[in-house]
C-alpha cells in the first residue's frame, strides 16, 4: 500500500487540499450528500466534459515526438531556416486512418494520415499528408461529399460499400487513389514501416527570389515502405487488437527502437509547370521520378512518447496554412481549400485559442493582435489594433514571399485545363502493370472482389467493372469474374437503391 506521507496531497483544480479521495460529504454516515462538497461536484462536472469533439476525418490515430535535421544543402531551393544545412528542430507527428471514428480499429482498409509539425525558429511548419502520394478528388467542392460517402449512411448509421463505389465510379479522377487503396498500401503493416507524402505540390523560394515547385516524400528507414497486412490478417487484428498500430509505435519508442524517415523532395523548375504534360497541381497525379528525381533533404526521428495523450496528441492541430518564409502554397485547388478548412476545423473543435495549447504553441516569439475568446490564457496589452502609433507590432515583410504566382485568367468554376498526358486512368494502370508484381496484382484483385461483394448493388457493380477495365482491362475482367463467381452469377446485394426504397412511398 502506498505511503500517503510520501505522495503529494490531492487538491482541487484550484490547488486547495482535498479532505478525502474516497468519501463524499454527507449528513451523517448514512445521510444524503450535501451540495457544498465542492470537490465531488468538480469531479462530476469535469467528468461530464472530458470528451471533446473528434476530428471529422482522421479521428482515429496516435503519434509521438522527435526531431528533424536537414542533412543536405538544399539552400538553392529555399530560404527557409529549417531547410538550411545542419538546421534542427523538435517535431510532433500524428498517424491516423481517414474514415474511422475515434474508437475504430487501426487495421481497416483506408488511407493513413501522416502529419508532421516542426517547431522552427521562424514559426510552425506543418506538413499534413498521407501514406499515398495522391488523393481521390482534385476539387475541394467534392471533398465533403467524398468523406460522407466513406463514413456512415443516414438510415442505419452503418458504413456501406455501395455508396463508396457509387461515389468512386461517378468520380473517375479517383482511379489512381482507389488503386492504391485496394492494393497493399491500403493496410500498412505498421506506421513505422510506412512512407508519408505531402501529396500536394508546394512552392519554394530561395534567397535570390527564384521560385520552384516541390513535393515532399518521407521515406521510412525501417524498410522499403511496402510492408503490409493482408485482408485476413487485418480483419483478425481488428477483432483482437483494435489499437495494433498505436501499440506498435508506442512500444517500439518505449523500448528504444526509434523510427526514422528520410525526407526527400521532388523539385520542378517554376517555368516547367506551364508546359509540363501533366497538370503539376492535380492532386490525383504523381510526377514521374524519371522527370523529377528525388533529392535527399534530411532526417526525421521519433524518440519520445506522449505522457498525456489528450493534451499532446488528441489536441494536436495540424494545418497546411502553417508555412514558414521560403515555403508556400501552390495553385493546387485542394491545397488552397485545406489552407482554410483545417484551421477552421480546429477552431470549431478546440476553440479559437487552440494555438495556445502547448502542443500547438510555436517556440518562436508571437506578436499578434488576436485577443479574447474562449480559452484565452495569454495576456494582451494595448494597443490592440493596427496600424497604431503606440509601439505595437508592425508588419515587416521579408524580401521574397513564397506561394505567389500569376493568375492565368478570370476566376472560373471549371476543371483543370487538360495537358497532353492528362487522363484519369493511365497512371493507375501503370501502377498495376509496371509497379505491382504478379502477386501484388493478385492481391489487388482479391481485395477489390471482397470489397465489391459486400453490399454493392448491381448498377454500381456494372460501373465498378468498367472502372477497373479502364484502369487495366485484364484486372477488370478478373475482378468481374471473381465477383460473379462469389455471388453465384448475379448480384444479390441489396445496395443503396433497394435499401433506400424500404419503407417506400
Amino acid at each position: 500500500m502506498t505511503d500517503k506521507k510520501q505522495t503529494p496531497p490531492t487538491t482541487t483544480d484550484a490547488g486547495i487540499r482535498v479532505q478525502s479521495d474516497e468519501h463524499s460529504l454527507t449528513v451523517g454516515p448514512d445521510g444524503p450528500i450535501v451540495l457544498n462538497d465542492h470537490y465531488l461536484l468538480e469531479q462530476m462536472a469535469n467528468f461530464n466534459r472530458e470528451r471533446i469533439p473528434e476530428r471529422q476525418p482522421h479521428a482515429k490515430g496516435s503519434g509521438a515526438f522527435g526531431t528533424f535535421e536537414t542533412t543536405q544543402d538544399v539552400s538553392k531551393y529555399t530560404m527557409a531556416n529549417i531547410f538550411q544545412p545542419g538546421a534542427k528542430c523538435d517535431v510532433v507527428m500524428r498517424f491516423s486512418t481517414v474514415a474511422g471514428e475515434r474508437g475504430s480499429p487501426d487495421t481497416w482498409r483506408d488511407p493513413r494520415g501522416f502529419s508532421v509539425k516542426m517547431y522552427t525558429d521562424e514559426g510552425i511548419f506543418d506538413m499534413v499528408g498521407n501514406n499515398t502520394p495522391i488523393f481521390f478528388v482534385r476539387d475541394p467542392i467534392k471533398f465533403q461529399q467524398f468523406i460522407r460517402s466513406q463514413k456512415r449512411r443516414a438510415d442505419n448509421n452503418m458504413r456501406d460499400h455501395d455508396m463508396q463505389w457509387d461515389f468512386w465510379t461517378l468520380s473517375p479522377e479517383s482511379a489512381h487513389q482507389v488503386t492504391y487503396l485496394m492494393g497493399d498500401r491500403g493496410i500498412p503493416k505498421n506506421w513505422r514501416e510506412m512512407n508519408g507524402y505531402s501529396s500536394h505540390t508546394y512552392s519554394l523560394v530561395n534567397a535570390e527570389g527564384e521560385k520552384f515547385w516541390v513535393k515532399f516524400h518521407f521515406h521510412t528507414d525501417q524498410g522499403d515502405g511496402n510492408a503490409y497486412l493482408s485482408q485476413d490478417e487485418a480483419d483478425k487484428l481488428a477483432g483482437t487488437n483494435g489499437d495494433y498500430h498505436r501499440a506498435d509505435l508506442f512500444n517500439n519508442i518505449r523500448d528504444g527502437n526509434y523510427p526514422s524517415w528520410t525526407l526527400k523532395w521532388q523539385i520542378m523548375p517554376y517555368e516547367d509547370a506551364k508546359t509540363y504534360r501533366i497538370n503539376p497541381f492535380d492532386l490525383t497525379k504523381v510526377w514521374p521520378h524519371e522527370d523529377y528525381p528525388l533529392i535527399e533533404v534530411g532526417k526525421l526521428t521519433l524518440n519520445r512518447n506522449p505522457t498525456d495523450f489528450h493534451t499532446e496528441i488528441e489536441q494536436a492541430a495540424f494545418e497546411p496554412n502553417n508555412m514558414v518564409p521560403g515555403v508556400g502554397l501552390s495553385p493546387d485547388k485542394m491545397l488552397l481549400a485545406r489552407g482554410f478548412s483545417y484551421a477552421d476545423a480546429h477552431r470549431a473543435r478546440l476553440g479559437v485559442n487552440y494555438k495556445q495549447i502547448p502542443v500547438n504553441k510555436p517556440v518562436s516569439p508571437t506578436h499578434s493582435y488576436s485577443k479574447d475568446g474562449a480559452g484565452r490564457t495569454e495576456k494582451v496589452s494595448d494597443p490592440v489594433y493596427a496600424p497604431n502609433s503606440y509601439g505595437g507590432p508592425s508588419a515587416q515583410p521579408h524580401q521574397h514571399e513564397a506561394g505567389l504566382w500569376y493568375s492565368d485568367g478570370d476566376m472560373v468554376r471549371q476543371a483543370y485545363t487538360l495537358r497532353p498526358d492528362d487522363d484519369d486512368w493511365s497512371q493507375a494502370g501503370k501502377l498495376v502493370r509496371e509497379v505491382m508484381d504478379a502477386d501484388a496484382r493478385e492481391r489487388l484483385v482479391s481485395n477489390v472482389v471482397g470489397h465489391l461483394c459486400d453490399g454493392v448493388s448491381e448498377k454500381v457493380l456494372v460501373r465498378a467493372f468498367e472502372y477497373w477495365r479502364n484502369i487495366d482491362k485484364d484486372t477488370g475482367d478478373k475482378i468481374e469474374a471473381g465477383v460473379r463467381e462469389k455471388l453465384g452469377g448475379e448480384s444479390k446485394a441489396p445496395g443503396m437503391a433497394s435499401a433506400l426504397s424500404i419503407g417506400g412511398k
